[in-house]
């Protein structure tokens, strides 16, 4: 479970990093990220599983997944870092540990692109 210090809650919140964040596809998942100086702590990770994906059974699944992903890449993220991870229909099959990689490539993808600086 991603502890609730680390959720990202608000609509705006979410509405900013996709809008105007560095944006990194893979398979199963996209990632967005930006950096926000609004002085909120530690990093904030929100989570995108839409109709597409499935039932509400299924959501809720690759919600678990990628919640439990989200929290081992928490130590990798700066205390200014606000990540959305969106789930695609593939995601519905991918496994934890592949879903985990996806999000790691996909986070030093956007490192690499930004020069080292999210």
């Amino acid at each position: 479970m991603l502890p609730a210090q680390y959720r990202m809650t608000r609509s705006a919140e979410f509405g900013l990093t996709v809008s105007r964040g560095k944006r990194a596809a893979q398979p199963d998942i996209v990632v967005y990220t930006r950096s926000d100086d609004s002085g909120a702590p530690g990093p904030r990770i929100g989570l995108v599983v839409s109709k597409a994906v499935g039932n509400a059974v299924i959501r809720h699944q690759v919600s678990r997944r990628l919640r439990h992903v989200a929290r081992t890449v928490i130590d990798d993220l700066g205390s200014a870092d606000r990540v959305v991870i969106r789930a695609l229909p593939g995601s519905r099959e991918a496994l934890s540990p592949r879903l985990e990689q996806e999000l790691r490539t996909a986070l030093r993808r956007i490192k690499e692109r930004s020069g080292g600086t999210r």
